[in-house]
């Protein structure tokens, strides 16, 4: 090896063999993408907006907007997971109908959805699909438990959907109770924003008035829904199609702000978005975007 190394290097040195060039180095930046919903003073969305209106940021530096589209028609990969617990039982028919037109308006052909019940335990009713008649048969055949495994839910839901591309959705139907050991708050949290996925929570409201409720659950649902871009309502039963409809109206006039991280070191793996918008005068639009990403992908 040592005389075939010292004739190669000979030759090199006479010009008889080209030397070798080091390898390339690769460095696999990653896309980051930003979906915002931008909405004036009565929540009503604002359309017409350009790439010059919006600024973006990552943990306080700015970065370049690579890619920009007013409304995403990027695919769609929706869990749907229903809350079947006893706490929520009396409205199980109205969400069962809610859920079917919810579903054959919003789903397209690209788009696919997934159906999950949980109760004591967490279910997948029917997998990835967006033929309607598998899920409208999955919708009519959930099954109840006693008990409310809501954290588990969103970490397996947004497990999931760690695989898929497109946008990532999870709508969340529950009261926000969570009533099985295992998953904690902080594990499905993490989980949904290394997914990347956007959680609208539809909180079920069995009783008006705070005694009896469970908020800090209904807090749960909200604060997952506000770190991850997503949104969250209540809704009685009277109102749950009221609800549907505004989710498919909100994933209906999202902007995508997408750009590519410039490189720095970091101490924490967890990356903070900022998404600021000029506003005209007198305006008082809210913006509406994940919190952050993590730099590592999901597990």
């Amino acid at each position: 090896m040592r005389l075939l190394s010292a004739l190669a290097f000979a030759l090199v040195v006479s010009g008889l063999l080209p030397a070798q060039t080091a390898p390339p180095i690769k460095v696999d930046v990653k896309l980051v993408n930003v979906f915002v919903n931008v909405t004036d003073a009565s929540g009503a969305p604002v359309g017409g907006l350009t790439k010059d209106d919006f600024t973006i940021a990552e943990d306080g530096h700015p970065q370049k907007i690579a890619i920009f589209e007013r409304e995403s028609a990027m695919p769609l990969s929706i869990v749907l997971a229903i809350d079947t617990s006893g706490s929520v039982a009396k409205d199980l028919a109205i969400e069962k109908h809610a859920a079917h037109t919810f579903v054959h308006s919003l789903l397209r052909p690209v788009d696919h959805l997934d159906l999950i019940d949980f109760s004591s335990d967490v279910r997948e009713v029917v997998p990835f699909t967006n033929n309607l008649k598998r899920i409208d048969y999955g919708i009519e055949n959930l099954l109840t438990g006693p008990a409310t495994a809501l954290y588990s839910a969103v970490y397996l839901a947004s497990q999931s959907l760690a695989t898929q591309h497109g946008r990532k959705v999870l709508i969340l139907i529950s009261d926000g109770g969570n009533t099985v050991n295992g998953t904690d708050y902080a594990d499905a949290l993490e989980q949904a924003v290394r997914s990347e996925t956007m959680v609208y929570s539809i909180i079920d409201v069995p009783i008006v008035a705070d005694a009896g409720r469970d908020t800090g659950g209904e807090h749960a649902m909200i604060t997952l829904s506000q770190e991850t871009g997503g949104k969250y309502y209540y809704a009685d039963a009277e109102h749950l199609g009221d609800a549907f409809q505004k989710v498919s109206e909100d994933l209906r006039t999202q902007y995508l702000l997408a750009y590519y991280p410039i490189h720095r070191i970091a101490d924490s793996d967890f990356r903070r978005i900022d998404v600021t918008l000029k506003q005209p005068p007198n305006a008082h639009y809210n913006v509406r975007h994940r919190t952050g990403y993590y730099a590592s992908p999901a597990q």
